[in-house]
């Protein structure tokens, strides 16, 4: 950790300095399942973090104004992209919410929209006729160059970019279902693989990010988050036949915690060791959790 600076909460929140525009009732409905966090979380942490963040956007913004004057060019707009990473169930989705609602209360001018990487995983039968549903998650279960490709577009400027769509309640691609990004001035993306390096070295997606952040925790803990946020899948989908957790939740409970426990061990928390965690030191600001979900602290790369 030595390209950064470490930061208790209690010095971190001396930098909020204003009132917390979320509350108690939005926040829950934007939490993922799971994930713990209050208003005293958002205000304590997130506020001074889009305050930080927001400096990186007005630095963009300048420095591409002074290539156009220098160009003799129009400036072209381009989105400021935020990456956020993180283990399986370390609350990933819950932060980019928080920052998307934040950004738009505090600077009402900006345009935001919030992405998921989901999308660019290879579809299930892909996934099987390659001989690695196994390795769902890891970098060669997604489509790498459709995401580099995505990105190009959208840093690019084009005005309307499509993405793939995945449901959570499938574990599987959406077949002709696409989002759409349209030229956001901040877009927020979330997902395990945003900081990662490519297996063959030729396409970085992290390279088309303007600030990133991880999300880390001790891997016990995030095991023990894992689990619970399990066991609370099968309990709300019992009763729905077309969700993936259907069979498992009217199975023998024990052996679906075992099948979970074995997916933990052979499959996220492999990923975490090789392939998450090493790029933990890429990014901009490392978020530290403990116990209930609570950020003790923060390490800020040197500025």
């Amino acid at each position: 950790m030595g390209n950064f600076t470490k930061i208790s909460r209690q010095e971190w929140r001396k930098l909020a300095q204003s009132e917390n525009f979320i509350t108690n009732d939005e926040l829950k409905s934007i939490t993922s399942l799971g994930d713990v966090i209050d208003t005293k979380d958002v205000s304590e942490v997130y506020v001074p973090l889009i305050k930080y963040l927001h400096l990186f956007v007005q630095n963009k913004n300048k420095m591409s104004q002074i290539q156009a004057d220098f160009f003799g060019k129009e400036k072209r707009k381009s989105p400021f992209i935020i990456g956020i990473s993180g283990s399986v169930a370390v609350g990933k989705s819950t932060a980019a919410r928080i920052l998307e609602v934040l950004i738009k209360r505090y600077y009402p001018d900006l345009a935001v929209q919030l992405m998921t990487t989901d999308g660019f995983l290879y579809p299930n039968r892909e996934l099987e006729k390659r001989h690695i549903m196994n390795k769902k998650g890891f970098p060669e279960s997604y489509n790498m160059r459709l995401l580099a490709d995505f990105l190009s577009d959208v840093t690019s400027g084009k005005e309307r970019v499509n993405y793939p769509l995945y449901s959570q309640k499938n574990s599987d691609i959406i077949p002709d279902k696409f989002g759409e990004i349209r030229n956001p001035d901040i877009l927020i993306i979330e997902g395990i693989n945003t900081l990662q390096l490519p297996p063959n070295g030729n396409v970085v997606t992290s390279d088309f990010f303007n600030f990133s952040i991880y999300i880390d925790a001790d891997e016990k803990l995030i095991e023990t988050w894992f689990m619970q946020r399990f066991k609370y899948l099968l309990e709300i989908n019992k009763n729905d036949p077309e969700n993936f957790y259907y069979s498992w939740a009217n199975g023998p409970l024990q052996e679906a915690i075992d099948m979970a426990e074995k997916v933990w061990q052979t499959v996220n928390l492999v990923n975490l060791h090789e392939y998450i965690a090493p790029t933990k030191d890429r990014a901009n600001v490392i978020l530290h959790k403990t116990e209930g979900h609570k950020i003790d602290k923060l390490f800020i790369r040197h500025y």
